[in-house]
């Protein structure tokens, strides 16, 4: 009977969970709004929410009748924060594969199965994609209301395409789909293809080449495949938006010279849409970077030597590529991928106290990467017409000890609660033995 109990329990927590919720029409007044758009910063201004969408933002908005108010007081209000590289919704439980997503073809010695797959660059994450996580609540609650979901390395250097999420935990938080694909190079990368840079390089040239190939005469360029071709049907076909400039490449990389490397790339496949990944030793060449035209996601916490390709790493990295005029976003640690991706913001706080201007270290986490994924017509700034993902802060919201008040995703108000708080004010007070056993 108490297994029982514990099912329908647990059924009826997954109902609540699944059920649909709806926008309302909200008014946030006299806040702080940092609309991270061409009206800058507004002091006492007021958000209209509407159908989901922002519908007005400024000083002198007219509340119409039957609107909630939400009284800012003076607190900062902005756009939802966005992690530029994460695994949320594909990898759940790091040590048991069959919660996992994230891979194919893992080399992970814990993979119960690893079967040998035909391609790797066609690997779309989308579809694995668990939007009722108990990963993602734990991160929204801190105000984060986007991230990238992306592959993580398998065995090939392609690791696939990613996707962009909201953290609503809706059945439909898919954003976009396909709109990077990633690829691993320096020592991940070379240990996939013969275990030398050399062999890497020849490898991503000639898949590139023959994906533009692929692109220009179809089928017909593939006759031989069987025989000397590096990439399936799949990948040749996955890749042929990359090489015509359609979709970013998002290339994991550190070394200074390596990077030196990736930019050549760019003259030789005119059309790619680099968008460095990592580049912990960016900031040796960040004047070429910000030449080419390319954009960085990096980890703005990375400061020690973690790997030979690492040695130069400093916490001056982000703020040194800004003022050099590179565009950058702010990812999690490597480790954090999908646990603790709401460290982004912290780590934003970090780049600042290292030398990275504040609109910009915010711009890292909300337009920048918008922008560099294509979503930015609807989400990133609080302007008429976009998604309504807004939030509102008890104080700086890049200070560690900042936290939000009010957070909302496409206009629903999302509870500010997860397993973690839950559990916490179970096990609070010690004296109530009662409310700990929710079984009986």
């Amino acid at each position: 009977m108490r297994k029982l109990n514990l099912i329908i329990a647990a059924a009826s927590l997954f109902a609540v969970m699944a059920s649909p919720t709806l926008a309302e029409d909200i008014a946030i007044t006299n806040g702080r709004i940092i609309t991270m758009g061409d009206a800058g910063t507004i002091e006492g201004g007021t958000i209209l929410i509407a159908d989901g969408v922002i519908e007005a933002v400024g000083m002198d908005v007219t509340v119409p009748d039957g609107y909630r108010i939400i009284d800012a007081g003076g607190m900062i209000v902005t756009p939802g924060l966005m992690n530029a590289y994460t695994m949320l919704g594909i990898l759940e439980i790091g040590l048991e594969s069959a919660t996992n997503d994230n891979t194919i073809n893992s080399p992970s010695p814990f993979a119960r199965v690893t079967s040998e797959a035909v391609f790797s660059a066609a690997f779309d994450v989308s579809y694995g994609i668990n939007p009722k996580t108990m990963h993602i609540p734990i991160q929204r609650i801190e105000g984060l209301t986007r991230a990238l979901v992306a592959p993580g390395t398998g065995s090939s250097i392609f690791a696939g395409q990613a996707s962009v999420i909201d953290l609503s935990g809706d059945f439909d938080s898919i954003t976009a789909t396909r709109v990077a694909m990633v690829v691993s190079l320096g020592e991940a990368g070379k240990a996939r293809a013969g275990g030398a840079r050399g062999g890497l390089y020849v490898t991503l040239i000639r898949a590139l080449n023959e994906a533009l190939n692929y692109g220009r005469r179809g089928e017909g360029s593939l006759a031989g495949r069987e025989r000397d071709s590096i990439l399936s049907l799949f990948d040749a076909e996955a890749l042929v938006p990359v090489v015509e400039g359609d979709m970013p490449l998002i290339v994991h990389v550190s070394r200074a010279a390596e990077i030196l490397q990736v930019l050549a790339l760019s003259h030789m496949f005119g059309e790619l849409d680099l968008i460095l990944s990592g580049a912990r030793e960016g900031w040796m060449v960040a004047d070429e970077i910000a030449a080419a035209g390319v954009s960085v996601i990096l980890d703005p916490h990375a400061n020690l030597p973690s790997s030979f390709e690492a040695l130069a790493s400093t916490l001056y990295n982000a703020g040194r590529l800004s003022a050099a005029g590179v565009t950058i976003a702010f990812r999690s640690p490597d480790g954090d991928v999908a646990y603790r991706t709401r460290l982004v913001r912290q780590g934003a706080g970090n780049a600042v106290a290292h030398g990275m201007d504040w609109d910009a270290a915010l711009a890292a986490i909300t337009i920048n990467p918008a922008r560099m994924f294509g979503i930015d017509e609807s989400y990133g700034t609080l302007e008429t017409g976009k998604d309504a993902d807004v939030v509102v802060w008890d104080g700086d919201p890049l200070e560690l000890m900042t936290n939000p008040v009010f957070v909302a995703i496409k206009g629903v108000e999302m509870v500010l609660e997860s397993r973690q708080t839950r559990l916490r004010d179970r096990y609070m007070d010690l004296d109530d033995q009662e409310s700990r056993h929710q079984y009986r």
